[in-house]
Parts: structure tokens; C-alpha cells; sequence
């Protein structure tokens, strides 16, 4: 079995990163599936390939480009991640987390959250985006979490609150700057629920996925926000709905990764211009005392 990072290799990384950028960000954005593209809205922006970082996992799935790109956005300073990591490809919870520490130390005070994922709430359509409202962890429920092991208390406490994962202010500031975008389709709001894959749901797995009350279901995302939320970082997140759930054993459609991914060039523009006004709402970095 694979040696857990220390403290140490969290360290070496940050401190390799602020060496070989002058970026000071503030705001790190994990980009989902088909949703890279955001990183061409940045400017004065450096880019590295996850290859070129030490300790830094590969990205492995079409739709993720395995780049870190610093730069301006809206005037914001970001880091943003162009392709995540997954359990489905293979590495330990621990490993998919890496880079959510790697920002604390870096000095980030934010974290947002986007993926691709199937609307569960029969009331979504294609191309909505759903504010993450809360979250089922459900690898959780068999034993797997990113904070299992020996907790290090710089990072956070041994059993940190998720009752207020998703920051309510920048919830309602969303709202805000959705109105102002003039969009016809309403911003939803809902549960997020996490599966391991990489299969997609089966119709029997829908069902009670909806009744433990997710609207949306997807194959990342929830590590990220509750390592995220351990070392006290404000986190926002968002779902692309990509593709309908199916529910109906007589249903011809299917759910397939190009699909997915076509829905989120689709979607590109809208979801580049909302983060973009939603940077302006993050609060400033709070002075060192």
C-alpha cells in the first residue's frame, strides 16, 4: 500500500508553486468535466502541467487536461485546476485531495467547486446549473472519507462540522448574479449526491438516490469540499446538469461521457460569464494580524 502524503510533501509542493509563480491567488476553482474551458477567461495567466508539480497526481479522462493555471479573473487572482482526480481512476480518497491542501498553504481562503452530473429532480433540464446546497457522501457511508487516518491539526480538527459545508452568503450573492446575467432558466439550488463509478446509475439506484432527497448525482466533488472545509475554507459549488437520470426500465436513452461533455461546450459562455461576476463577490483576503 501507498505511503500517505506527510505534512511535508503538502509543504514541498506549496513552497515549489509560490517559487515558480509570482501569482499570490486567493480563489481556487476545480474545473468538472467539459468545463476547462474557464481557464481562457484568465489573464496575465502561467500554466503547469500536473506532470511538471511535484507529488501532484495525472489526470486520466477525456474532458480533463491536467494543467494548473494561474491568473486574473474579473480582477480576482485564481488558481484553477483544469481536470480533477477521481477515485474511479484509481487513486486513494487521499490522493484526489491533494491539491485542496496544497491551496490552504498556498494561502487560498477559497474553494469552488464545479462539476458535470445527472439531474436526479425530475423538474431539471439539460444545461441547468444547480447551486450546491448541501451533500450525500455516500462512499462515506461504507468507510470512505479523505479525513480517515491520523488527523494533523495544522490542517483542521479531528471531526469538523459539515452542517454549513456551502457558504450561504455566496449562495445568495449567486442568485444575485444570475439576475444580472438575465438568464430565462431559473438557478436551481439542491443536494448533490456522490457516487464511487466510473459506471453510470442504474434505474434502480436512481430511485432511492431521490429519496434520500439528492437532485443531482455525480462522481466527484464531495472529497474535495469536506478536506476543503477541514482546513476552514470558504467553499462554493455548482453542478452542470448534463444528461436526465433515466428512470424508466422502457426508456431508450443512455448516459454517455461524450454526451457530457458536449453539454458543457454548450454551456461554456453562461458558465464562464457567471463565475466570472460571482469573483467580485468573494470577500478580500483578511489582513494577516
Amino acid at each position: 500500500m501507498e505511503n500517505r502524503f506527510t505534512y511535508d510533501d503538502y509543504q514541498n509542493t506549496s513552497e515549489w508553486l509560490l517559487c515558480h509563480t509570482k501569482h499570490r491567488p486567493q480563489v481556487a476553482v476545480i474545473c468538472g468535466s467539459g468545463l476547462g474551458n474557464l481557464v481562457d477567461k484568465l489573464t496575465d495567466s502561467q500554466s503547469f502541467d500536473y506532470s511538471e508539480i511535484p507529488n501532484f497526481p495525472r489526470s486520466t479522462v477525456p474532458g480533463h487536461a491536467g494543467r494548473l493555471v494561474f491568473g486574473f479573473l474579473n480582477g480576482k487572482a485564481c488558481v484553477m485546476m483544469q481536470g480533477r482526480f477521481h477515485m474511479y481512476e484509481g487513486y486513494p480518497i487521499w490522493k484526489v485531495t491533494f491539491p485542496v491542501r496544497v491551496f490552504f498553504l498556498m494561502g487560498m481562503d477559497t474553494l469552488v467547486v464545479t462539476n458535470a452530473a445527472g439531474g436526479l429532480n425530475p423538474e431539471f433540464e439539460v444545461g441547468d446549473i444547480m447551486l450546491i446546497r448541501d451533500h450525500i457522501n455516500f462512499p462515506g457511508f461504507s468507510g470512505v472519507n479523505p479525513l480517515i487516518g491520523p488527523n494533523d491539526e495544522r490542517f483542521g480538527l479531528r471531526f469538523p462540522a459539515m452542517s454549513d459545508a456551502y457558504d450561504r452568503d455566496m449562495r445568495q450573492n449567486a442568485h444575485r448574479a444570475w439576475k444580472q446575467m438575465g438568464e430565462q432558466r431559473e438557478l436551481k439550488e439542491g443536494t448533490y449526491v456522490m457516487l464511487a463509478g466510473p459506471s453510470f446509475e442504474t434505474v434502480a439506484e436512481c430511485w432511492p438516490l431521490q429519496k434520500l432527497g439528492a437532485d443531482a448525482v455525480g462522481m466527484s466533488t464531495v472529497p474535495e469540499v469536506i478536506v476543503a472545509r477541514h482546513c476552514g475554507l470558504r467553499v462554493f459549488g455548482f453542478s452542470l446538469i448534463t444528461n436526465k437520470v433515466v428512470l424508466d426500465y422502457e426508456a431508450e436513452e443512455k448516459v454517455n461521457h461524450e454526451e457530457v461533455l458536449e453539454a458543457g461546450r454548450q454551456a461554456a459562455q453562461k458558465l464562464e460569464q457567471f463565475v466570472s461576476i460571482l469573483m467580485t463577490s468573494i470577500p478580500p483576503p483578511a489582513k494577516a494580524s
